[in-house]
């Protein structure tokens, strides 16, 4: 679909100089420098070399998620080989790695490659407002002074706005309000606000959750604390693992590491995505596969009261126990799981619905994340506001009427990489196609036939509470190609690699100077 404007435009375009100066326009501005944002900032280098681009980021430095989280044993519950870029291999010993081992392949990356010269950091991004007649982005920022604290508003212009700011606010994580809180005479704390000099040794801890965070702290605070219990209202599936991967380590011996990284890569796509198809087919066999794997690790009792879920596997996501280490912990007796609800607060601990009281000195409220859409900021597009959750969502990263913006968004039941990696191609694809057809514009519309499809959620079948909190403000998906979001890599593949760019559905146009 084509349309053609002859419109006034008057723009220079000036590159980026290495992180000095200002840049008044860019061909793409990308938001966020972490595990997306460098991954962006990658292809377009290689992808797309002729074009200008930046990165802004909000924080001090880059690595997102990596950076943000400091609390002890962070690490990531997907293994490095998907986890990791397909363009650089990871070749550390261990595939299940910690924060500050992601956060350094993150940074390798980025200097490797030369993206961390477009990087601008203390770059908040407030607002973009699209322009036709000038089919161009505005993009207002706040950059704070790292050495005075100073505050200034910073404009600047782009072509195309490429969203890898992630999923979740940076400014707090999902936290309930606990009847009679007040009254607890110890500290209340939230894993994405940990505190430095928080001191934990021989007191009483409890974790209010379940997921990955509350399986990965317990573990890591166990053997300094007096007692850590994990407090949680229902079951999760958990599985053990070990933290390495010895196909790939056996393979770096004899092959080169990209080569090595590659079948691993293949390998853990095929598996992890054959384990997803069958607990969606055959739940039942699965979640027996699972608590008999269980059975090996913790007894029998604790396993039908603490570990058994009363949801189908994969309904959410499954929580990765590296080398059993939970389990051991809790078989050590230095931590405990505690299945019910809380009633309230008291000064000294929690008490719970069953009349039992769990003592506290610290309290960690692993409760989630809370969800945004595309960084928290605000969208125009021609002085219209944008409400995304009114829009469909193109192949998962594009929005439809919504000109020249794209976002990154991972899989929910695979690696965040994966996706990342699929997205950024299929943009550098567009981009050069709109540079070989002199389009300016791109824009997804419903087709006629379209208009009658069926709204669905953005993600299906997945009952995590950080998800159902959110899925209200995020796009519709509908029933056909390219109007989904199919979580599938595979599908995924082919929706990205082998569709034409040009494909009836994404709407070219082009404004010229006059």
């Amino acid at each position: 679909m084509v349309e053609t404007q002859q419109l006034n435009r008057s723009t220079t375009s000036s590159s980026v100089d290495g992180g000095h100066g200002e840049v008044d326009h860019v061909d793409v501005l990308v938001v966020g420098a972490g595990l997306s944002g460098i991954g962006a900032g990658y292809h377009l280098k290689t992808m797309c070399p002729d074009r200008t681009f930046v990165i802004l980021e909000g924080r001090a430095d880059l690595g997102g998620t990596w950076d943000l989280f400091r609390y002890p044993g962070v690490r990531s519950d997907s293994d490095m080989h998907t986890l990791g870029y397909g363009f650089k291999p990871w070749t550390a010993q261990k595939s299940i790695a910690d924060g500050p081992a992601i956060l350094a392949y993150v940074r390798e990356t980025s200097t490797e490659f030369g993206i961390d010269q477009h990087i601008r950091y203390h770059h908040q991004v407030m607002s973009a407002d699209w322009s036709s007649e000038d089919s161009l982005w505005t993009v207002h920022a706040v950059r704070t002074d790292p050495d005075n604290g100073q505050v200034e508003d910073v404009i600047y212009t782009a072509g195309y706005v490429f969203m890898c700011s992630g999923y979740y606010s940076y400014k707090g994580g999902y936290r309930p309000d606990f009847p009679n809180e007040e009254a607890f005479s110890g500290q209340i704390v939230h894993p994405q606000q940990w505190p430095e000099d928080l001191d934990y040794a021989n007191k009483n801890v409890v974790v209010i959750g379940s997921g990955a965070t509350a399986v990965t702290l317990i573990p890591a605070m166990a053997d300094q604390v007096k007692h850590i219990t994990m407090l949680q209202r229902s079951p999760t599936y958990m599985v053990a693992r070990p933290d390495t991967d010895a196909v790939a380590n056996g393979l770096r011996k004899v092959l080169p590491d990209k080569a090595a990284y590659a079948i691993t890569r293949w390998k853990n796509v095929r598996l992890t995505g054959l384990m997803y198809k069958r607990s969606r087919a055959e739940p039942e066999k699965v979640k027996g596969k699972l608590l008999d794997l269980l059975a090996r690790e913790l007894p029998a009792d604790l396993i039908e009261e603490h570990f058994t879920p009363t949801y189908d596997p994969w309904d959410q996501r499954l929580c990765l126990v590296p080398n059993g280490d939970l389990f051991e912990a809790i078989k050590s007796g230095k931590a405990s799981v505690v299945t019910d609800h809380i009633e309230a607060f008291t000064e000294t601990g929690i008490r719970l619905k069953s009349g039992d009281e769990l003592p506290a000195d610290i309290i960690v409220t692993a409760t989630g994340l809370q969800m945004v859409t595309l960084g928290e900021m605000t969208f125009t597009v021609d002085g219209q506001s944008i409400d995304f959750s009114d829009t469909w969502s193109y192949k998962g990263f594009a929005y439809s009427d919504v000109p020249n913006l794209a976002s990154s968004f991972g899989y929910i039941n695979a690696s965040w990489t994966l996706r990342a990696d699929l997205t950024c191609e299929y943009v550098c694809r567009i981009l050069n196609h709109m540079n070989e057809m002199d389009w300016t514009e791109c824009t997804p519309r419903l087709r006629p036939d379209d208009a009658a499809m069926d709204a669905r959620p953005w993600i299906e079948n997945f009952s995590s509470g950080y998800m159902q909190r959110s899925m209200s403000m995020l796009p519709k998906q509908g029933d056909r190609e390219p109007w989904l979001n199919t979580q599938d890599y595979a599908a995924d593949r082919k929706l990205f690699r082998d569709a034409i760019i040009d494909d009836g559905v994404m709407s070219f146009a082009r404004v010229t100077v006059r």
